[in-house]
């Protein structure tokens, strides 16, 4: 029983409430790092690494210090403090391993503390009722992890699909950015398809 809800969270992470094509969070790195397939996937698995690892660490935070001391109020702030605390371990670690890596991400490495789709998981598994649940913990990590998994399905796919109109003959007025927005949006209707899916 445990294992079918572990591949239900996980499906549903990743394509029926896919954070970037369903719901709509984390868009800036999303159309900004999707130009490349290698900055693309750079970005993909550290932002899995940062969801999975932010989960773990703002289940414990919320339900050891901010329950228990009546001040679930300020989970916000230290939901953020916790992955900006992340990014800053993950960014160190990009620059020592792969400087090139590093200089293609950009700007949109440090972004990732401001990615709403990295809070959004976080504060979903607080308001999902994770906390009070037997599996909490690992409920929490599959989401985490899911979540990525689906964020990194997303950039893979527009990246991929904006290196081939690289080559293609767009109209003038549709090149960039606009071509973007148009395949953002009917990737996100293709993802639709999921939604009635049910297990």
């Amino acid at each position: 029983m445990e294992i079918k809800l572990f591949i239900t969270i996980l499906f549903s992470t990743i394509f029926i409430n896919n954070y970037v094509l369903s719901q709509t969070l984390g868009i800036c790195p999303f159309l900004g790092v999707s130009k490349k397939t290698d900055s693309a996937a750079g970005m993909g698995f550290a932002v899995i690494f940062v969801m999975t690892l932010a989960s773990v660490i703002t289940y414990f935070i919320y339900k050891y210090i901010l329950i228990p001391f009546s001040i679930t109020y300020l989970r916000t702030i230290a939901f953020i403090l916790v992955i900006a605390s992340i990014v800053q371990l993950v960014e160190m670690a990009i620059n020592k391993l792969s400087p090139s890596l590093y200089r293609a991400l950009g700007i949109f490495l440090p972004l990732i503390t401001t990615n709403c789709a990295v809070l959004g998981v976080a504060v979903l598994n607080v308001d999902s009722g994770f906390i009070t649940k037997e599996f909490g913990l690992l409920m929490t990590i599959v989401q985490g992890f899911g979540a990525g998994v689906g964020f990194l399905l997303a950039l893979m796919l527009m990246s991929g699909i904006r290196e081939r109109l690289e080559t293609a003959d767009i109209p003038f007025n549709l090149r960039g950015m606009p071509i973007s927005f148009i395949i953002a949006g009917l990737l996100s209707l293709a993802f639709l398809g999921f939604a009635g899916m049910s297990f």
